[in-house]
């Protein structure tokens, strides 16, 4: 495992040393996945922060207190992560984790088990401008130049998690047949009360009209933005600076119009188009 000083290369992917170890993505190999298990899974700064909100209250029948007293980061855990072994054993069944990794690096475990996955996929546009922003706050990543310069390096996969398409490509799979469900960022925008009925659905879940509402309405970006324990206030401000960008910054889809000048969206259309013809995924932003 290569690394500099502020990533490690695991098989080829960029993750940064702050959150990862060779401890932690050794544990994210050998790790035992449960039948009962449900993985969120996301490139990176596609709405895994909103999963972490929205995937508790739809696996405990609504209740609040676990999204308003513990810190996102220990209530849906990255598997991959440090705090994962730390967190574990207080994780009651079933488990809701998040993973940034792509499908043929998960556990073993993964594959011979019946662990549901929700995949959230989001407009690589608006991907590349979150994480910009992102690049500029945190002091754990590198300086990200310019917008244009920065990407170059996400079209070219020298980012945290590789490229995005690669990404996408690799959790398209059929072995896993009605155990994976897709949902994108945008629909979460657009109706957050359906989107969040059709993912309990999945699960096998059921809420009340009026519970669906109170988490509905709980889970409103504007709100969950308020939420100390969702919005990486807690972080400290030298790892995090808020007053460069907040964390979570504006919850919309389509901001990329306001970063993008007409060249750099024909450049990065091109090479996105060419990454995904031959795949047959067809997004809603597509049309766009």
């Amino acid at each position: 495992m290569e690394s500099n000083d502020l990533y490690l290369v695991y098989h080829g992917l960029f993750v940064p040393k702050i959150t990862h170890s060779e401890d932690s993505l050794k544990y994210f190999e050998t790790f035992e996945v449960k039948d009962d298990d449900l993985f969120v899974i996301s490139y990176p700064k596609s709405g895994t922060t909103w999963m972490q909100e929205i995937i508790p209250l739809l696996l405990n029948g609504g209740d609040f207190t676990p999204v308003q007293t513990i810190p996102n980061w220990d209530r849906v855990p990255w598997l991959e992560e440090t705090r994962a072994a730390l967190v574990m054993d207080k994780l009651r069944s079933p488990r809701a984790l998040v993973s940034h990794m792509p499908y043929h690096l998960m556990p073993s475990t993964f594959f011979s088990s019946k662990a549901k996955a929700i995949y959230i996929g989001r407009n690589p546009k608006d991907i590349l401008v979150s994480s910009f922003h992102f690049h500029r706050m945190a002091s754990f990543l590198d300086d990200p130049g310019t917008l244009e310069e920065f990407a170059d390096k996400f079209l070219t996969g020298q980012v945290l998690f590789g490229k995005w398409a690669d990404h996408v490509k690799s959790w398209r799979n059929p072995d896993l047949g009605d155990r994976i469900f897709y949902i994108t960022y945008e629909e979460l925008v657009q109706d957050l009360r359906g989107a969040i009925g059709r993912i309990l659905c999945f699960l096998g879940r059921q809420l009340s009209a009026d519970a669906l509402d109170r988490v509905t309405e709980h889970c409103q970006f504007k709100n969950m933005k308020q939420n100390t324990m969702s919005n990486y206030s807690l972080v400290p401000q030298v790892i995090m600076d808020s007053n460069k960008s907040p964390f979570l910054r504006k919850g919309i889809s389509g901001d990329w119009k306001n970063h993008f000048s007409p060249e750099m969206e024909a450049k990065f259309n091109a090479a996105i188009h060419e990454e995904m013809k031959e795949t047959g995924i067809n997004f809603t932003w597509d049309e766009e």
